[in-house]
């Protein structure tokens, strides 16, 4: 049988991280050459008593700080993301985490100045920093939720051409087809077209975020879910929880390896290897039907 011809998402992936890295790579130096460029011709234009490398100087220390916390805030994003039930607590989660980056922002770029300042025989003067901070702030915060938007719609895309799996609801009118609370099928919505999935071909399950990641014949669907609220839709016959992040489907367990600490690692009949807890081991054994030995 002929094989499919891969997706989108699938010819992207081998370069998903170098797309990532170099677009945060050309978008601040594009931003850091082009102010540098108009900071200078504003210093000229005034006649300031500032030599040519320093707006230079300024602007690159700014932006080569900035893209040292793209990568920190990718991670706040995906520790805490965005939800819309519970925005208050949210945006208080991310105007502290505002603060926090523009405080690294502030410290980072005075701390470059100051190197290339020495390097060149002179002095960057650190006076009154502490005072303009509220002033560099504002400029921040607007950064800060510009990257968060860049990040987000990023992700959006990436589970659009990836495929976005959604539970079936129930329908307006008559009784539905399968029981809700424990569905037999996921819906798939991918680059505008549907499909449905068995819950039975689900191989694994994994955290992501405020998603989870089911595993259908190597492609991962994501799922807007937590793991105790998918846990407790699947049949607890088929699946087990082995790790905080991660839910197997019993069918597809090959073997259980035991590793030091009384975690474990389960083998796939794929190929593929997951990490259990020393809190689930137990379980997994005893559902699995093997003696604790």
């Amino acid at each position: 049988m002929q094989a499919s011809s891969p997706t989108a998402y699938e010819r992207l992936l081998p370069w998903k991280q170098m797309v990532e890295v170099g677009f945060w790579v050309v978008y601040i130096a594009w931003n850091a050459s082009f102010n540098s460029i108009t900071v200078l011709m504003d210093v000229h234009k005034s006649s300031l008593a500032f030599a040519d490398w320093e707006p230079v100087v300024w602007e690159w220390s700014s932006g080569l700080t900035w893209l040292l916390l793209v990568w920190p805030v990718v991670r706040f994003t995906a520790w805490r993301p965005l939800r819309w039930t519970g925005w208050g607590r949210t945006l208080t989660e991310y105007l502290l985490a505002s603060v926090v980056f523009s405080m690294l922002h502030v410290v980072g770029m005075y701390a470059l100045r100051a190197w290339v300042y020495r390097w060149m025989g002179g002095e960057y003067g650190f006076g009154g920093w502490l005072s303009a901070w509220p002033y560099e702030y504002l400029k921040d915060v607007r950064g800060f939720f510009v990257l968060v938007v860049f990040i987000e719609t990023w992700r959006l895309l990436m589970r659009r051409l990836q495929g976005e799996a959604q539970l079936l609801a129930a329908p307006d009118e008559g009784p539905p087809l399968e029981p809700v609370e424990r569905p037999e099928r996921f819906l798939v919505r991918k680059l505008g077209r549907d499909f449905l999935v068995a819950t039975e071909e689900i191989e694994w399950i994994r955290a992501a975020g405020n998603y989870v990641n089911l595993q259908v014949r190597g492609h991962d669907y994501p799922l807007r879910s937590t793991m105790t609220e998918i846990s407790g839709r699947l049949d607890p016959g088929r699946f087990v929880r082995i790790q905080r992040s991660y839910i197997v489907n019993l069918a597809q367990v090959a073997s259980i390896e035991p590793i030091d600490g009384g975690e474990a690692r389960i083998h796939l009949k794929d190929g593929t290897v997951l990490p259990c807890s020393r809190s689930y081991r137990t379980a997994l054994r005893e559902r699995l039907g093997a003696g604790e030995g």
